[in-house]
């Protein structure tokens, strides 16, 4: 069965859905009023980035490596230089001669490092007539040698690597020459090592590899095992791309363990030989792999400072909400009470009238039974005194509903604008002899201290009974409880007439001291107070001239003090005199 509470409790969690769905609202508004520019800039940013990066990158390597591949074929350039300088300047009957071969061998050693093996003069038969250095190749056969025959079909010659006779890789520089009509090749051998560290001397990074090849992808330096397991893919590439007009290659891969690299190829040789590099594209662009961490833990960052701002402020803006939908709806409940306390103003004028008129009738013929009973057939009778007694009670309850009719109506009539002289003392007592009854039963003391000699106020009775009884009420609410005393107290201090309520109740605090004087501002629960009472004490103050204060510690009580101008003072002024009695100037 669907009970009230249940209900009620379903009414609670729609309102609680609907500050969900605000709080949603405003989250996602915040996050994507600040996120989507930023993921927008940002990636704006990196992509910019990162397209000029990789033109310098590759701008880069071109430069490097056209340097190196250059510097390679200088190398060998001049190597064959050296070697047709021999021919120029010695005859063949000279370098023949052991002893001299020997002592050119260790001159291009000593001046041009160790790049030379040994020295060799080969006839045009293919037989090595004089040979200088670490192996015995002299009287050597190389007429099959697929070297010495495109060897005799060039003026100079570079040969691939090979093994040969002596096992060992190795490469060869030949330069022909002619004696008395015969053929002849000097050969000389660069060390192969010496070559490959040559070549190895283009080290980028940490994963940059430089190697060279031929035409039929055979290497002509050494290279690592990650080289010679990529060899056949890389082969397959060099084979399937096309140069450019500076460039062989410049290309992208990924090897067979799936890491992306790349490769930049350059000619050598004659373009016989291909000066091959790699690199890790990671390791590459590792500069702007950084650069992207460090943007993506920025943003990162920048995310979550978005995403924890967002949360505070949509939840302080729906706290906010909830504490004005709160209020609006203590301040209707407010307006309510307020409109039911004006419905009952109305209702008790309107008894008021209907009591007095009863009463003024029994009153009327109270005094006719007491004229009847000075006819002489009832002065003779035994009850006599106690009709008349009666008759006495009568009107003077009579009189008595009649001033309470009389102040139920000056209560509950709108208020007279219209200013006279009003003795405070007298207003006062007045008002205590309301009250007292309300202070016997809260057990409340009200002790006067009444300054008989104070001056006259110009004020509206009705508005100056609001303020007193407003504050009256309100010390009477702050001590309903435990009791104590309310010490009324009236002087002149400085020209001006003051009126000091003074209560021993629980006070007020601090933070509320500022907004006591605010509309509809109320400590009290919904149903007891509609917080326009002090607003208005202090509204109709202000519009006499005077001043209210208020002085509080919590838990020894609280003193309201309003100081009002005199009557005289008053009338000064309106004849042209100022507050202090002066004349005031013309303007």
């Amino acid at each position: 069965m669907f009970s009230i509470k249940s209900y009620s409790r379903l009414e609670q969690d729609l309102d609680m859905n609907h500050y969900y769905k605000i709080k949603r609202l405003i989250l996602a508004n915040v996050i994507g009023a600040s996120l989507i520019p930023l993921f927008v800039i940002t990636g704006f940013i990196l992509y910019q980035f990162k397209d000029s990066y990789e033109k310098k990158i590759w701008s880069n390597l071109e430069v490097i490596i056209k340097n190196h591949a250059e510097h390679i074929d200088s190398f060998l350039s001049q190597n064959i230089s050296n070697i047709k300088l021999l021919t120029k300047f010695f005859t063949y009957g000279e370098l023949s001669y052991q002893p001299s071969l020997e002592d050119k061998l260790f001159f291009l050693q000593s001046n041009y490092g160790p790049y030379f093996v040994d020295l060799g003069i080969v006839s045009e038969t293919g037989v090595q007539v004089a040979y200088a250095g670490p192996y015995r190749l002299r009287e050597a056969n190389y007429s099959s040698s697929p070297w010495f025959k495109e060897a005799m079909g060039k003026d100079q010659y570079i040969s691939d690597v090979f093994l040969g006779l002596r096992n060992y890789p190795h490469f060869i520089v030949t330069v022909k020459d002619d004696w008395y009509g015969h053929k002849w090749l000097l050969r000389a051998t660069i060390d192969f090592m010496a070559f490959t560290t040559l070549v190895e001397n283009l080290k980028i990074g940490t994963t940059g590899r430089a190697f060279i090849l031929n035409k039929k992808g055979e290497f002509q330096t050494a290279a690592d095992e990650e080289i010679h397991r990529e060899i056949e893919q890389i082969v397959e590439l060099l084979n399937t791309s096309q140069c450019e007009k500076n460039f062989c290659i410049k290309t992208t891969y990924k090897n067979k363990s799936d890491t992306k690299k790349i490769l930049v190829a350059y000619p050598l040789k004659e373009r016989q030989w291909l000066l091959v590099f790699t690199q890790d594209y990671s390791d590459a662009f590792s500069e702007f792999n950084y650069t992207l961490k460090f943007v993506i833990s920025v943003s990162g960052l920048t995310v979550l400072s978005v995403l924890l701002v967002g949360f505070y402020l949509s939840q302080k803006i729906i706290k906010r909400i909830y504490q004005i939908d709160q209020e609006k709806e203590a301040l209707t409940q407010q307006i309510i009470e307020a409109g039911k306390l004006a419905s009952i103003g109305e209702l008790a004028a309107g008894i008021a009238h209907e009591i007095n008129n009863p009463v003024a009738i029994m009153v009327e013929e109270a005094g006719w039974i007491e004229d009847l009973l000075e006819e002489e057939e009832f002065s003779n009778s035994k009850n006599l005194e106690e009709f008349k007694r009666s008759l006495k009670q009568i009107r003077m309850q009579g009189k008595r509903c009649k001033d309470i009719t009389h102040k139920l109506l000056s209560f509950a009539r709108k208020t007279d604008p219209a200013l006279k002289e009003i003795n405070v003392n007298a207003l006062i007592n007045e008002l205590i002899s309301i009250s007292t009854q309300r202070a016997k039963y809260a057990n409340i003391s009200i002790i006067e201290k009444l300054d008989p000699s104070i001056p006259t106020v110009m004020a509206s009775e009705s508005e100056i009974q609001q303020v007193f009884l407003n504050i009256i009420n309100n010390a009477f609410d702050a001590m309903e409880k435990k009791g104590g005393e309310l010490h009324i107290s009236t002087g002149v201090e400085e020209g001006m007439v003051y009126i000091k309520f003074k209560d021993t109740g629980h006070g007020i605090p601090k933070a509320n001291l500022a907004r006591i004087f605010d509309p509809f501002f109320t400590t009290k629960p919904v149903g007891k107070g509609t917080g326009l009472g002090l607003s208005i004490c202090y509204g109709i103050v202000k519009k006499l001239g005077g001043e209210i204060r208020v002085e509080s510690t919590v838990g020894e009580g609280t003193a309201f003090t309003i100081i009002l101008p005199p009557a005289q003072r008053e009338a000064n002024w309106k004849e042209g005199e100022d507050v202090d009695g002066k004349p005031q100037e013309n303007v």
